[in-house]
């Protein structure tokens, strides 16, 4: 039995979506990456408007093509701008609560960018497979 094949069948018997699951596998990936990125940018001074901007622009062209292609099997380069502003939309919101963490008294930057990550993915999650990667059924 190939990965794939192995994927596939602990989904199923776990109840998950084959889709879900392949996000989550991808995500870990393009999480690991995105937070570097993201740790890379704080360590070198970078602030919390420029640190989570450089990081985003960096994780929106890396994740394009392995989301699209690994968990969607779209490679279509046509929707990078809906890609694109998913990316927008969950940039912002992280800004927001990164500042909101800070005026809590959480100052760890480095703790409050982990702390959003799963919510950031899910939402991530949705809006790529109902608004860029849909299918028409």
């Amino acid at each position: 039995m190939n990965a794939k094949d192995f994927i596939k069948n602990r989904a199923a018997r776990l109840g998950f979506d084959l889709l879900f699951v392949k996000f989550v596998f991808v995500g870990i990936f393009n999480t690991i990456f995105g937070y570097s990125a993201y740790a890379f940018f704080v360590f070198i001074g970078c602030g919390d408007f420029t640190a989570p901007l450089f990081a985003t622009v960096c994780g929106v062209l890396f994740n394009f093509k392995t989301i699209g292609e690994l968990v969607f099997g779209n490679s279509s380069n046509r929707l990078i701008f809906k890609f694109f502003g998913v990316y927008l939309f969950t940039y912002a919101l992280a800004v927001a609560l990164l500042k909101i963490f800070a005026f809590a008294g959480l100052e760890n930057r480095y703790v409050s960018g982990a702390l959003i990550l799963a919510p950031m993915a899910l939402i991530s999650f949705f809006l790529n497979k109902n608004f860029v990667f849909k299918t028409e059924k």
